[in-house]
């Protein structure tokens, strides 16, 4: 400002000076015309030129004239200045946010978050709306965007209130009334579980179990001569079903162990007496085919002792029935043991009030829609009522019992079919009654939303470990380029980024030969977690990546053979139909349908279809053996390095040239097989 003022002033003394001298010239001309113009000339010039002293005062006042303005102007600049700094935009950004949602926060379109992050380690090809970025690269965005960051601590909504249904509290002891027991029967796979079921309720359950092997959970009430009632579940052995004979043990109050007398303690024996001690559920032996001639009881009962099982034979308290399903000896006696246990343990339940109970199996009837299994542990269950089980609701519209006869009402101890469910709930969920169906919603809308929380949380931390990753690797690759000057550091990256971007391809074109997409199918819920469970045991994902595309419960439908033709995929059916017009559309799509009645018998398919996508084996086959071998005219059995010899081979065709390799095998291609092992 200073600089500019003494501009001015030079230049306002310069005109003054000016003016001036030619005021004097002025002057000297009027004193030779004076006798002409004497006074009206003198007025008018006067008025014309001022005075010095005049001249002198405008100066001042056009100086401090333009002091003022250039000072007002200096303090605008500086406030807009101000103004810039402070309007600089605050973006709020948390750790794990999606590229979509950072240009949402910043306000602007998502090209700007792709630009800012040009020539930098991300690979913006593989970048899409929804991919989370790193803490690193949120703060580069904001930088290059000219903004201001803000972090906070998660996204997350306001604080919700726990919509969640939940039991009541403990009723009162005074409005208990006794209940039957509900008994679990456990054991080895072809031990006679189903058979000694059978035997009881007097019908062939095990004639139409497929391979003699309960294949999922079948809920039985039955009726005693004495006209005490017993609710039975008979859970499968077969190694599977491990989870599923966990859950029937958690809603049992007694567990009938059956043991073939002829066999002994095998693998699922050992793992029912476990459940059994986990959910701390007493035991009664039941050692089956007795009536067989090598049977041998008390080799059992010996056994048993390794396990903390002892029978009252031993000074236990476990009863012992020798029995025999098959011919139907001691069933009675088997089933007073159990009654006379149930009388010990005092098993009574509160009938009144809403219902609480237990998911046993689900799933889809033609024309029902999906269906459950369930135990009522509590309350009973009537027409009309509003359950939520899981992520499910329904509103029940009919009830039948096991022999599909249609009920009223349902209570404790009681298994029912329920018929109403807007979705399938997962075996093993509880069930609650509520007041209302907006409650019903309220309650799953709820569930799912936690989920959903859950999910987020587990996803921020694997980013942030995955982020933690990724600043090592850059760490460690800037200590290996830190001594190279800054051109050789760029052409080793040019070359880097140009060979991974020639092997993407190549990469994405051997790697789809080495997946195997599929769709489980199955009869119930229950079912189809028993062979996702075998699923998550496949350890062999270095010779075939084994992906599930979809599962659900039901007959395969057209949305299955489109979903497989997407992913060119197989469909397992396990217990399941697929129709004529199902089958028929699969072919012209070049889908292949699989189904299966036996679970190891579709695990088995299985690991066909992986060993088929493995390349073959080359395996080497002797085709000619040396029958002579002479240095000159000698016959002898080794020759030295550096001697000559002559061969003489069993092959008459073979002809020899100089320089010839002499190798006396064949290379044939041999199928591979998967080496992932189910267990069974």
């Amino acid at each position: 400002m200073n600089q500019k003022i003494l501009k001015l002033e030079n230049l306002l003394r310069f005109h003054t000076i000016c003016r001036q001298l030619h005021s004097l010239y002025q002057r000297r001309m009027l004193a030779q015309w004076r006798h002409v113009f004497s006074s009206a000339y003198l007025v008018w010039t006067a008025q014309l030129y001022p005075q010095p002293w005049q001249t002198h005062a405008l100066i001042r006042t056009a100086l401090s004239q333009h002091r003022l303005l250039v000072t007002k102007k200096e303090k605008k600049s500086q406030k807009s200045q101000l103004s810039s700094t402070k309007s600089k935009k605050e973006v709020e950004v948390w750790i794990g946010m999606t590229v979509e949602e950072l240009a949402r926060a910043m306000e602007k379109d998502i090209d700007c978050v792709y630009e800012s992050l040009l020539n930098t380690a991300v690979d913006i090809d593989s970048l899409e709306a929804r991919s989370h970025l790193d803490e690193v690269w949120i703060k580069e965005v904001i930088k290059k965007s000219g903004m201001k960051l803000k972090w906070s601590k998660l996204k997350q909504d306001k604080v919700r209130e726990n919509k969640d249904a939940v039991k009541r509290p403990q009723a009162d002891p005074a409005l208990l009334i006794p209940r039957s027991p509900v008994v679990t029967i456990m054991g080895h796979v072809d031990h006679g579980k189903t058979t000694l079921l059978d035997k009881l309720r007097k019908t062939q359950v095990a004639a139409m179990e497929a391979g003699g092997i309960t294949q999922h959970i079948g809920a039985f009430l039955v009726s005693l001569p004495s006209g005490e009632k017993i609710t039975f579940l008979d859970t499968p052995g077969h190694a599977a079903f491990s989870a599923m004979r966990a859950r029937g043990a958690q809603v049992t109050d007694i567990i009938i162990l059956v043991v073939a007398a002829d066999d002994g303690v095998m693998k699922q024996t050992v793992e029912s007496i476990q459940h059994a001690k986990d959910a701390q559920v007493p035991i009664v032996l039941a050692i089956n085919k007795c009536d067989k001639a090598e049977a041998d009881p008390e080799k059992v009962k010996k056994e048993l002792l390794a396990y903390d099982v002892v029978c009252e034979d031993y000074g236990g308290d476990v009863q012992a029935v020798h029995v025999s399903a098959l011919t139907g000896d001691n069933m009675m006696a088997l089933a007073e043991a159990t009654i006379a246990l149930a009388e010990m343990l005092e098993l009574k339940a509160d009938p009144t009030g809403p219902v609480e109970g237990t998911v046993i199996e689900s799933f889809t009837d033609k024309g029902r829609g999906p269906v459950t299994t369930a135990i009522i542990q509590r309350g009973t269950l009537r027409k009309g009522s509003i359950l939520v089980a899981g992520k499910s609701w329904a509103k029940v519209r009919l009830m039948f019992d096991e022999n599909d006869k249609v009920i009223n009402e349902a209570c404790p101890s009681m298994p029912v079919g329920i018929i109403g469910w807007r979705d399938f709930p997962s075996a093993g969920d509880e069930i609650l009654e509520v007041e209302s169906e907006p409650r019903a919603r309220e309650v799953v809308h709820w569930r799912k939303y936690e989920q959903e929380q859950e999910k987020n949380k587990e996803d921020l931390e694997l980013i942030e470990e995955k982020r933690k990753e990724h600043q090592e690797a850059h760490r460690k690759a800037r200590e290996k380029y830190g001594t190279l000057h800054w051109k050789a550091r760029s052409f080793i990256k040019y070359k880097i980024k140009k060979q991974q971007q020639t092997l993407k391809p190549k990469e994405k074109a051997g790697g789809d030969s080495n997946v195997l997409p599929i769709i489980i199918k199955g009869d119930v819920d229950g079912s189809v977690e028993a062979i996702l469970n075998i699923m998550d045991t496949y350890d062999a994902s270095h010779e075939c990546e084994l992906e599930l595309v979809h599962s659900g419960v039901g007959d395969i439908s057209e949305n299955d053979v489109n979903l497989a033709e997407t992913f060119h995929g197989v469909i397992y059916g396990f217990n399941v139909n697929a129709g004529n017009v199902i089958q028929q559309s699969a072919a012209k799509k070049g889908v292949k349908i699989k189904l299966h009645k036996i679970i190891y018998r579709l695990i088995e398919d299985l690991q066909e279809e992986l060993s088929s996508r493995l390349p073959c084996i080359v395996e080497e086959h002797t085709i000619g053996s040396l029958i002579s071998l002479k240095h000159h005219k000698d016959d002898i059995s080794v020759i030295k390095t550096g001697m000559d010899c002559g061969l003489s081979l069993d092959e008459e065709k073979i002809e020899f040239k100089v320089g010839d390799d002499i190798v006396c095998y064949e290379e044939k291609e041999v199928l591979a097989k998967t080496s992932w092992d189910p267990g069974f």
